[in-house]
């Protein structure tokens, strides 16, 4: 159930496993989070949840190999670079408790002579880019290059129980039946039973420059005012907001000229770079923004969601942990910090 970038990595990864496939899209894949998302692959810094950095850290060590995969069976370049970020800490974080940072190889002066970064502390993190746009096309193409089945614009109406066992899904249109059911329905993972999930929508609004030139930003920037994350195409996206909206995906002028305006500040060349797009997206939270993974109580119904700003550096891992776990085979990671159990509270379940 769903098909961003979460479901459909585990889609292609449950047919590696011998699975038949079938993902239920309620909209067009790979258009909600994943579609909005920036696409660092920020698994160092001082983001990242400690419980969460095993995790994160694998799935780093998997992306090129993952993309390489993804962009063979599907001939699409994703767009994975290597660069590195330029982290600018906030002046009351202690540089020592960064994970994962670095002195500066060269003056900030050497490595991004457009970058304002001057009087200010920055570390070096190596960490990787991706367009998130690309690589969920990329994805589902390659899903699909293995068979899997995938139903568009269907919406979940409840996951079948009969005997205290999940045995399909039903939509607005027609019933699925299914060994197994995997909820990877993001921000709306919540709203299908028979498990009660914590998650919620949590808005990111960003705006997208075309750069003056394609050698004006090399790395990432990361800087408590703003992110800039620059494409090969010569496209520079700056970000993010972080906003309780429910599930308001409207983007708010004022916040956009606040983000271009920072934009502007941290990189002076793009005070004439013309703006190619704004949007906003729903990223998945949860109460203690920490991801759900593995399975429930219902035999045969099992959680991948909430993901929350991470959902694209964690799919390699999600569907290498996931694809084990509704196969039957252990996870090869602690997944007690993720498991529903934490706050998860099932609902009265009919026998079908």
């Amino acid at each position: 159930m769903g098909g961003g970038i979460i479901g459909l990595s585990l889609a292609r990864e449950l047919r590696k496993h011998g699975a038949e496939v079938l993902v239920v899209e309620r909209g067009e894949p790979g258009r909600e989070a994943s579609h909005a998302a920036g696409g660092m692959l920020a698994n160092c810094g001082d983001e990242t949840p400690a419980a969460l950095q095993p995790l994160a850290q694998a799935s780093a060590e998997m992306y090129p190999e993952f993309v390489h995969e993804l962009e063979d069976e599907s001939g699409v370049n994703v767009d994975l670079r290597s660069d590195g970020t330029l982290l600018f800490p906030a002046p009351e974080h202690p540089v020592e408790k960064i994970t994962g940072a670095s002195p500066l190889p060269r003056p900030i002066a050497e490595l991004e002579p457009g970058l304002n970064g001057s009087g200010r502390a920055a570390l070096f993190l190596r960490e990787r880019s991706v367009c998130p746009r690309a690589l969920t096309q990329a994805a589902l193409k390659a899903s699909k290059h293995r068979g899997v089945d995938v139903a568009s614009g269907s919406t979940l109406t409840s996951v079948d129980v009969s005997g205290e066992r999940a045995t399909g899904v039903t939509t607005d249109k027609t019933s699925y039946h299914g060994g197994a059911v995997v909820n990877c329905a993001g921000a709306w993972a919540g709203q299908i039973g028979p498990i009660e999930l914590p998650t919620r929508p949590v808005r990111g609004q960003m705006v997208c420059f075309a750069m003056p030139r394609r050698d004006v930003l090399r790395h990432v920037v990361r800087s408590p005012e703003i992110y800039l994350i620059p494409r090969s195409d010569g496209r520079l996206l700056a970000g993010a907001t972080v906003e309780e909206a429910g599930f308001d995906k409207r983007t708010v002028p004022e916040t956009i000229q606040r983000l271009r305006r920072a934009a502007i500040v941290m990189l002076p060349a793009l005070e004439q770079a013309r703006v190619l797009e704004d949007w906003a997206g729903l990223r998945p939270g949860t109460p203690d923004s920490l991801p759900i993974l593995g399975g429930t109580g219902v035999a045969g119904y099992f959680v991948a969601t909430g993901h929350f700003r991470d959902g694209i550096l964690l799919a390699p891992v999600t569907a290498h942990i996931m694809g084990r776990v509704v196969t039957g085979q252990a996870a090869c990671f602690d997944l007690a910090p993720f498991s529903v159990e934490r706050f998860a509270k099932h609902e009265a379940l009919k026998v079908s």
